[in-house]
This record gives C-alpha cells, sequence and structure tokens, in this order.
C-alpha cells in the first residue's frame, strides 16, 4: 500500500483550511493545519511534512517568509502558494526562490484539486528518484572496490581526490579487473553525480555508425537517418561519458574526439551548426596503448588529452591480499542476491583459491563465488563447491582431495616458487606480484634451502 503524503495546510481562515483539507482527503493525504506563520515554523520544526500549502498574506509572519524556513528546514518538501487575486505577482516571486506552484482564491475545486495532484505526483517522483540516487551511490562507493593491498590503496587515495575534479581519466588494466566499477565510482562520488552516466563500448560500436553514435544525426544524413537523433556526447552534457575500450575506435573517428576534447564542440552528422558540450571524460583500455601509439593505431595526442590522470588496476595474482575481502564481499553480495545464508568459506577453500593466479582476474573469482554460493549445501563453501570438471579449470580439476591436508605454509611455498619460476626468477619483479618485500622472499627461500626443500634453480637470482 503507498504510503499517505503528509500535508500542512497554513491559512489565518478558517474556511480556506477547511476547504483545502476536505480537497485533501478526498486524495488521501494526512493533514495538518496552522493559523499562521510562526504556528507553522513551530510545527515544521517538530514534524516531516511532504506538501506544505500556505497563504501569502497572513499576520506576524507571511507565506514568503514561510516558504524560506521551510525549504531551509524541510528542502525535499514541496511548497504550494495561496494568493489573491491582487498578489499573483508575489506568487510567481515565490516560485522563483523554491514554492512549486501557487493557487489563488478564486480557483474552481477541479483546477485546485489539479494543482494538488500535480504538487503530489512531482514530490513523489522526486523523493523516488533520491532513493534511488542513494542506492546508486551505495552500489558505486568506494567501499565496494575491495581491497588492502598496498596496489589498491594508492588507487583508493587517488580516486578520492579525482573524483572532485572534472579532469580526463584514463583506466588501464587487464578484463576483468573493475575498470568499469572504478569509472561509475568516480562518476557517483563527483559533482556530477546527478547528471548523466553515459557508457560506449567502443569495441562493440561498428565502424560505420561510430560517428553518429558518438556525435548525433540530422534526418536524412545517411541512407536510414529517418529522423534527428542525439549522440553519446549530447546525452552526456553536464555529466560523464565512459569511453571503454577506447584503443578500439578507429583513427578517424579519433582525430575528431581529439577536436571535441579541445575545443569542447561538435556538429553532428549532416549539420554544420556546432554543438557546445559540458562532458567529462573517463576512457579505458585493455591493451598496451603506448605499444598501440609506437603502432601507429592509436593517436599520440589524443592520449595526452585523455590521460590526464592515469589508473592502472593491477591483475588480482598482483593483489591476493584482496582475495579474502572480495571473497566475503561477493558472499554477502549473493546471499542478498539468491535469498541464501552462507556464512564464510572453509580454510583449505580459500587456500586453494589464493594458490590460483586467476586469468579472468575479479570477475572470474566473483563468478566463481556466486556459482558457489548458489550451489552450497552448507552454511560454510568447501572446496567441493569450486570443482566442475567440465569447465576447463585445470588448475582446480588438479587439487585433489587430499590435497585439503596441506598446510598453509605448503600451500605458500608452492604460490612463491612458482611464481618465481614464471618469472623467470626475478625475485624483484616476483616479490611486487606476491605483494611481499625481496627480503621476505629471499628469507623464505633461505628457509627452504635450509630445510633441503628447494631446487637449485631457485638460488639464482635475476
Amino acid at each position: 500500500m503507498e504510503e499517505k503524503k503528509n500535508v500542512l495546510v497554513i491559512d489565518d481562515e478558517s474556511i480556506i483550511r477547511d476547504y483545502l483539507k476536505e480537497i485533501l482527503k478526498r486524495l488521501g493525504c494526512n493533514t495538518d493545519e496552522a493559523v499562521n506563520g510562526k504556528e507553522a515554523i513551530e510545527k515544521i520544526k517538530k514534524f516531516e511534512y511532504d506538501l506544505i500549502i500556505t497563504d501569502i498574506r497572513m499576520p506576524e509572519m507571511n507565506g514568503m517568509d514561510v516558504l524560506k524556513e521551510a525549504k531551509n528546514l524541510l528542502p525535499d518538501s514541496e511548497v504550494i502558494m495561496i494568493t489573491a487575486f491582487g498578489t499573483i505577482e508575489n506568487a510567481v516571486e515565490a516560485m522563483k526562490i523554491g514554492a512549486y506552484d501557487y493557487i489563488t482564491k478564486e480557483s474552481s475545486l477541479d483546477h485546485i484539486e489539479l494543482i494538488i495532484k500535480k504538487t503530489i505526483e512531482h514530490q513523489k517522483l522526486k523523493t523516488e528518484n533520491r532513493i534511488l540516487r542513494n542506492e546508486i551511490s551505495g552500489i558505486y562507493g568506494f567501499e565496494n572496490i575491495v581491497g588492502r593491498s598496498a596496489k589498491m590503496q594508492k588507487i583508493f587515495d587517488m580516486l578520492k581526490t579525482v573524483s572532485e575534479s572534472s579532469a580526463s581519466v584514463f583506466i588501464q588494466g587487464p578484463s576483468g579487473t573493475g575498470k568499469e566499477l572504478i569509472a561509475r565510482a568516480i562518476h557517483y562520488n563527483s559533482p556530477r553525480k546527478n547528471n548523466p552516466f553515459i557508457k560506449t563500448n567502443c569495441a562493440a560500436l561498428p565502424e560505420g555508425l561510430m560517428e553518429s553514435e558518438f556525435f548525433g544525426h540530422d534526418k536524412g544524413a545517411f541512407t536510414g537517418a529517418i529522423k534527428s537523433r542525439k549522440g553519446r556526447f549530447e546525452a552526456a552534457h553536464t555529466g560523464t561519458l565512459l569511453l571503454d575500450e577506447i584503443s578500439e575506435m578507429s583513427p578517424g573517428l579519433q582525430a575528431k574526439l581529439l577536436r571535441v576534447l579541445q575545443e569542447r564542440e561538435f556538429e553532428r552528422v549532416g549539420e554544420t551548426e556546432s554543438i557546445k558540450v559540458d562532458v567529462r571524460i573517463i576512457a579505458t583500455t585493455n591493451t598496451d596503448i603506448k605499444e598501440q601509439i609506437k603502432k601507429g593505431k592509436f593517436r599520440e595526442y589524443l592520449f595526452y588529452r585523455i590521460n590526464v590522470i592515469p589508473i592502472y588496476v593491477p591483475l588480482l595474482r598482483e593483489r591476493k591480499k584482496d582475495i579474502p575481502l572480495l571473497i566475503d564481499h561477493f558472499i554477502n553480495k549473493y546471499n542478498e542476491i539468491h535469498n541464501r545464508e552462507i556464512k564464510g568459506i572453509s580454510k583449505e577453500a580459500e587456500s586453494l583459491l589464493l594458490r590460483l593466479d586467476w586469468p579472468g582476474n575479479v570477475r572470474e573469482l566473483e563468478n566463481r563465488v556466486e556459482r558457489a554460493v548458489i550451489i552450497s549445501k552448507d552454511p560454510i563453501l568447501q572446496v567441493r563447491n569450486f570443482l566442475f570438471e567440465d569447465d576447463g579449470f585445470d588448475e582446480l580439476s588438479e587439487f585433489h582431495s587430499e590435497d585439503t591436508q596441506m598446510t598453509l605454509r605448503e600451500l605458500e611455498k608452492q604460490q612463491i616458487l612458482k611464481t618465481l619460476k614464471n618469472n623467470n626468477f626475478n625475485r624483484t619483479k616476483s616479490a611486487e606480484i606476491l605483494d611481499i618485500s625481496v627480503r621476505t622472499l629471499r628469507n623464505k627461500l633461505n628457509e627452504y634451502k635450509e630445510k633441503g626443500e628447494l631446487d637449485p634453480c631457485f638460488l639464482k637470482e635475476n
């Protein structure tokens, strides 16, 4: 059942108050009344009203003063002014400073009811939008970018500063690392958060339609253009435009994009009139952009224009300290989505997930945890919940049941030696990937050597 709206009626004439309360009662509202402005303000300080209807001319405190104080105390409430014929100019002035609409004492019952209905619908829509914005802010808050590793902490520190500006941001990193989540977090924590966030996947757009998609087109500009259409830039005006996988953009469109970023204006396809835009650009790529520049596939000047604030999102295997946090985060997330009550993950299962390289990065881990949450018959996720013979996940299929007796020290040793081997025994690079110091890595190797657990090939340093 829809919640009733709370309405305060303010007028020094009882007949007007009763008249309005009768209309509001028919509309299903809860009503309260005040005979003057001072009484009204005392009530507004104690109670929350969705709608306030106030006369302009009242003794002691007029309706304009009530309006100003009401908007200060209850900024989300709407105000309708009541005016006599000779004070309509005052009502119009009141709308300039925050009133939603006005009614005259000479208005018909139907007209007054229509104005009140319209105002209540507007207030309802505004409330729903506010709730939606709060939900979006929760979804894309910085707290949902999970990580305590040194690399992720650097990103967090940067995001808090970056979000306050309108500078272009270039997010680089492999697929599945969370680049889009970071882009959305920047937008929804910025002064532009109430304005559009438009995502464009440059890799998914047909090359022939890219220019029209970005800049829009005029009716008849090309075959099939049966009406004029806004492009992504126009749609993102005063907001943020995410150019996902910008490295897939054609060289010709790169040149046009560079001009838009420099001039802050563009023309629709088939038109000559320029359109001014205020758009923040966030671009992403999963390729080595500098290599693309060397090959002539990406314009160097465009790179400099979008790379004002560079962010590199590391591979999941380069931030393994974050895996336990991510597992907990995804368990909580999918408990809520799938109405499950998983309490956590066993030490053996967590150790299993920690030893893997995760070529699909955070996205792959999230998919694994979601599936485990859905299929688990126990409140604690076990190794068996992550084993699927037919999905090509070779590293998991190698984890036999007897391996559940493996100690954490053995798992750690396996991971250290595997990382060293994969990086051609380069200790500096391996330590960085393992998120430990070179000194700690050296001490671990010396420990394995003293216990006769180390192949001589691991003793060389690169």
